[in-house]
């Protein structure tokens, strides 16, 4: 079974946002991300290391 896509992004951080809007406008859009979505800065980057130097 072959499916098609308007748009494929590759990516679940700021990419993502790309995605949703072109969901939005009716595109038949796919998402890829190998890992959880946001990407590294709000999983294990920016943020939580943002987080970890408060508590020291």
């Amino acid at each position: 079974m072959t499916e098609r896509f308007d748009l494929i992004v590759i990516g679940g951080g700021r990419a993502a946002n790309l995605a949703i809007a072109a969901g939005n406008k009716g595109l038949k859009t796919a998402l890829i991300e190998k890992d959880k979505l946001g990407g590294t800065c709000p999983n294990r980057g920016c943020v939580p290391s943002k987080g970890l130097h408060r508590l020291s």
